[in-house]
């Protein structure tokens, strides 16, 4: 039997049609949502709207949406929002995956401050939401606030988990996706295939770094920790690495990038030192950022799936709704959300 996180994440979302339209996801909110004031192309609009019914996502729903009921409210609590695609993707999955039952998602950030989130839980429950996701923007084990703990309705955390397992979790499965970026350039016949990490007190990056090692001891090479080389996510570390290694007497022929931006620092290094990305060497990064596709070549990737998740998010406190408060009782798992890969033309 499938688990609720195989079979809900196949559902189609707006990045499915942005995809499939050539264009941005806001784009695609912008289209489907007839939003005034925002002059797109009618060759835009009919690609967005000829993709969205060539998938099925829908399109004829969105015209019964104005008149919106909300029946009942959901407290969305991040501990940084502003800076972050991460909890902006994980909202806009959870509002799709809320949309049509009319559902009011309250979001707060926190910034991590322990009184802050005492408050903003008391805020929200003083509002009436009927459950809460509470989410770090860094995969992390965490110390829920006392609040959290003590609330009269069903909690999900998301991003994050606790050593306990007081509420169900769902977390991205970051060892199989470096496995996965690692496995991609080895299917294209990279033979010393180098990693450029990110900050390694991070679960992501140690868990990534994780995933690189398996498969390259699966497919029956050598660990070079020579080819390792720490960056900090920024697109200048991407770029001081990559120079690092060109500077190699036995250079790298791949280079697994644990970031998309890394991976544009990369790209410029590379293209300084004369080499072809995808015939040369071989680049791939992580997170499916929009710039993968504004990078020439396009960039391959692997996706970090906050739009899953959020809708996960969502159907889990639907579900405990049902069993609350007997399922405060018992200890829950850990789920992992899948990393896909996505190819473009820098393998």
């Amino acid at each position: 039997m499938d688990s609720p996180v195989s079979t809900r994440m196949r559902k189609v979302t707006m990045t499915d049609v942005a995809r499939m339209a050539g264009c941005s996801q806001a784009t695609v909110s912008f289209v489907l949502n007839n939003v005034p004031d925002i002059k797109i192309s009618a060759d835009t609009k009919n690609k967005v709207l000829k993709a969205a019914r060539v998938l099925k996502y829908g399109v004829t729903s969105l015209n019964a949406r104005s008149g919106l009921n909300a029946a009942h409210s959901i407290g969305f609590i991040v501990d940084q929002l502003a800076t972050s695609p991460e909890s902006v993707n994980a909202i806009e999955g959870a509002r799709q995956a809320s949309w049509q039952d009319s559902t009011v998602i309250l979001t707060a950030q926190t910034m991590g401050v322990a009184a802050m989130e005492e408050a903003v839980v008391k805020t929200m429950l003083h509002a009436g939401v009927s459950g809460l996701v509470y989410m770090s923007i860094f995969t992390r084990q965490v110390i829920l606030p006392r609040a959290l703990l003590l609330l009269p309705i069903p909690v999900v955390l998301l991003n994050c988990y606790t050593d306990a397992g007081e509420f169900p979790a769902i977390v991205p499965d970051e060892v199989e996706g470096g496995k996965r970026a690692t496995q991609a350039l080895l299917k294209r016949g990279r033979t010393r295939i180098a990693t450029i990490t990110g900050e390694p007190f991070m679960e992501a990056s140690q868990q990534r770094l994780q995933g690189y090692r398996v498969a390259l001891q699966t497919a029956g090479y050598r660990v070079d920790g020579d080819i390792i080389v720490e960056g900090n996510w920024s697109p200048t570390s991407g770029y001081d690495a990559t120079k690092k290694l060109l500077a190699m007497r036995h250079p790298p022929d791949g280079i697994f990038c644990q970031n998309d931006k890394m991976a544009s620092g990369c790209f410029e290094a590379m293209r300084e030192a004369g080499l072809s990305i995808g015939a040369d060497m071989s680049v791939i990064g992580y997170d499916d950022d929009e710039l993968c596709r504004h990078l020439r070549p396009q960039l391959s990737t692997i996706v970090l799936p906050h739009r899953e998740m959020g809708s996960w998010a969502i159907h889990m406190l639907n579900s405990e709704a049902g069993k609350f408060p007997t399922s405060m009782h018992r200890a829950h798992n850990c789920e992992k959300a899948e990393c896909t890969l996505i190819m473009r033309n820098s393998i």
